[in-house]
């Protein structure tokens, strides 16, 4: 009776709870002196806790992160500007939360995509939607979805992430349209969602790099009135690494 009830507990897609029931099957002398309520429990926190690690998983897939970053391993040693107690506050999400941005600043090798991912890693962890783009392939991408039809869609997508991460931010200079999908992005993410920016680029450059003075404005506005700063320095850690 008990493997047909593990099998029924499959069927109806309740694995924590099967595998539990497997576990105290197995180990009976571990169960046996606990009451009906006690192991019912255990099988319903066990179902809860696979849910919730399913779900995690679900959205770092979705997630696609350049980087499998622990927020663990985050170097803080080198001598790059990083403050501690900035980047444990942003782990905790409350900015999420709240719908506060991110810009993230510094030189090439810096380490700014490990730490943006590290940090979405945490988001994911505690359920939010995350995404992570290269600016210029989320604009490649949009300008394909205006030849199929499917714009106001991708756009929708966007706006419902709850934080969504943009690196190279001014890399390659923008075109006209461009400029304006970017200003669609920012006004559907206004003080609703949260958005991390990566660049090179000081973020007093940002304006020109943008190309148009009243979209830049516009844009920057919609960025920097609640955002966060990083303003990383220093040798590029891929270098240090390589020497090493």
């Amino acid at each position: 009776m008990l493997d047909q009830t593990i099998t029924q507990l499959r069927q109806l897609k309740l694995s924590g709870m099967a595998n539990a029931l497997v576990t105290q099957q197995e180990q009976p002398g571990t169960y046996e002196g606990l009451s009906f309520e006690e192991r019912l429990q255990i099988l319903a926190d066990n179902e809860l806790n696979d849910r919730e690690h399913r779900k995690q998983q679900r959205l770092l897939k979705a997630a696609k992160l350049k980087i499998a970053a622990n927020p663990q391993d985050i170097d803080y040693q080198h001598p790059r500007g990083l403050k501690k107690s900035l980047v444990a506050s942003l782990l905790q999400c409350d900015w999420i939360n709240k719908h506060q941005n991110l810009l993230l600043t510094g030189p090439c090798g810096s380490g700014k995509t490990y730490i943006a991912c590290a940090l979405a890693h945490a988001a994911c962890m505690k359920g939010y939607r995350v995404k992570y783009y290269r600016l210029s392939r989320l604009l490649l991408e949009l300008a394909q979805t205006k030849a199929d039809g499917s714009y106001s869609k991708a756009l929708q997508t966007l706006a419902r992430l709850d934080l969504l991460i943009l690196d190279d931010w001014g890399l390659e200079p923008l075109k006209a349209a461009q400029r304006n999908d970017l200003m669609e992005i920012m006004d559907d993410r206004n003080s609703s969602t949260s958005t991390a920016i990566l660049s090179q680029l000081p973020t007093d450059q940002w304006y020109q790099s943008i190309g148009d003075n009243t979209l830049a404005d516009a844009i920057l506005d919609r960025l920097m009135h609640n955002a966060h700063r990083i303003k990383l320095k220093g040798e590029s850690l891929r270098k240090r690494q390589a020497i090493t």
